[in-house]
């Protein structure tokens, strides 16, 4: 990259430049029922430069990257071309974050022992789940991955961090005398965790003997509904996604500061922080790929908006603190204990097409592909159904979960309660 800092440093009509490298170590394995296969090591770098140009009352910018094979003429006209681009974009004005420099590291207990250990212990925590009758894993995949990833900046910022995740992806059979199902599973974390691991792959084996015999019920009874982490996390992402400064910036965020998210609230007050790290989590960071220093933020406190969140660039622009694009979401744990849960007549939905949430529409729903209805004596797997609510009436009686989990990004209640659905 030395070559290319010199050509951005002399290039007059350059006003700012900014680079961004991501190196991945990565250490994988590959199973084929059960079997071995592929032992395989990778080392991958990104590197993306960033061009600003100032022009009239603009800075405009554009992006491009080098490669091993890239050639010093091929970087010329990379810069040429950027510069170019660069000069046809009208944003408004902004400054780069400045003089800040540190080396940094993601806790993880990765970072402890050998790769390999790691992936031993990994892989016979998967196979550990398999005590179930005519359930199989028809293929696992393990990934360990050493992240370096580094800003440096014209205003003489320069920084780098080094963090650790793990994924395991892995295909739950059930071979049943008629047919044979399966499913996909997928499993991120950022710490070694061998009796979590097993305890994941075993609820997907289950899931997958479930999805086998679960029926689509000619009617369900108007009953609570259940939300797994999963789900609830991406209804407090679309949350905090419209209180982001960019979003604030655009217009298009629907709650400003000091609106109720929950009006006239009966169930558990929403309080949503943004963070930069959460131990477990994969998408821990000291700082984003601006170089910003990432500071937690409250967005919402007990169900009314606090503050906003977000870059360098858009901060400027709205005239507010940067907090950096903090990349973790943590939510304060409810009141509904585990006994409560499982009160009653419910549906407890395991597994979704995607769930849908529209503030706009005020709408909360989706197709659910596997779930648990337990009709207040017992409880059968049902597919084929979908759910459906009034957003706003079932963020003001959501209940919470007092026990919390961590799912990537998210920290925060396992599950949730969601009155006035309907299930169809």
């Amino acid at each position: 990259m030395k070559y290319v800092m010199e050509q951005l440093k002399k290039d007059s009509r350059i006003s700012d430049y900014r680079i961004n490298i991501h190196g991945k170590e990565s250490y994988e394995l590959f199973f084929v029922k059960g079997k071995l296969e592929t032992l395989r090591r990778t080392d991958t770098w990104d590197k993306e430069v960033t061009v600003y140009v100032n022009h009239g009352d603009y800075k405009g910018e554009a992006q491009f990257f080098i490669y091993p094979s890239t050639t010093e003429a091929q970087i010329n006209s990379y810069i040429e071309e950027a510069v170019q681009k660069a000069l046809l974009i009208q944003n408004k004005n902004f400054e780069l974050p400045a003089g800040e420099q540190g080396t940094f590291a993601v806790d993880s207990g990765f970072a402890r022992g050998e790769v390999s250990d790691h992936a031993a212990a990994i892989h016979q925590a998967v196979f550990a789940a398999l005590t179930a009758e005519d359930t199989a894993l028809n293929s696992v995949e393990i990934f360990l991955n050493k992240h370096i990833r580094s800003v440096e900046n014209s205003r003489g910022l320069k920084k780098e961090q080094v963090s650790y995740d793990a994924m395991v992806e892995a295909i739950p059979t059930y071979n049943g005398k008629e047919q044979s199902v399966e499913l996909y599973l997928q499993h991120n974390f950022g710490n070694p965790d061998p009796e979590d691991i097993t305890a994941k792959i075993a609820q997907g084996l289950k899931e997958v003997s479930d999805r086998y015999i679960a029926t689509k019920p000619e009617t369900i009874p108007t009953c609570k509904v259940i939300l797994q982490e999963q789900e609830l996390a991406q209804l407090c992402w679309s949350i905090a996604r419209g209180l982001n400064f960019a979003t604030v910036f655009s217009g298009r965020n629907l709650f400003r500061k000091g609106d109720a998210i929950q009006k006239d609230p009966t169930g558990d007050k929403l309080t949503i922080t943004m963070r930069g790290a959460i131990p477990g989590s994969i998408r821990s960071a000291a700082f984003d790929a601006d170089g910003v220093a990432l500071k937690e933020q409250t967005i919402v406190s007990e169900g009314v908006v606090s503050n906003y969140y977000g870059s360098n660039r858009y901060g400027q622009y709205l005239g507010e603190t940067p907090t950096g694009d903090l990349p973790c979401l943590q939510i304060n744990p409810g009141s509904a204990k585990d006994g409560e849960l499982k009160e009653g007549k419910w549906l407890s939905v395991v597994s979704m097409s995607g769930l849908q949430v529209d503030f706009y529409k005020d709408y909360i729903g989706g197709e659910v592909r596997l779930a648990y209805y337990h009709d207040g004596e017992k409880t059968l797997p049902v597919t084929g159904v979908s759910i459906s609510g009034k957003l706003s009436q079932v963020l003001s009686q959501i209940r919470l979960s007092e026990k919390t989990t961590v799912y990537n990004g998210y920290q925060g209640p396992e599950q949730a309660i969601l009155q006035g659905m309907q299930v169809f």
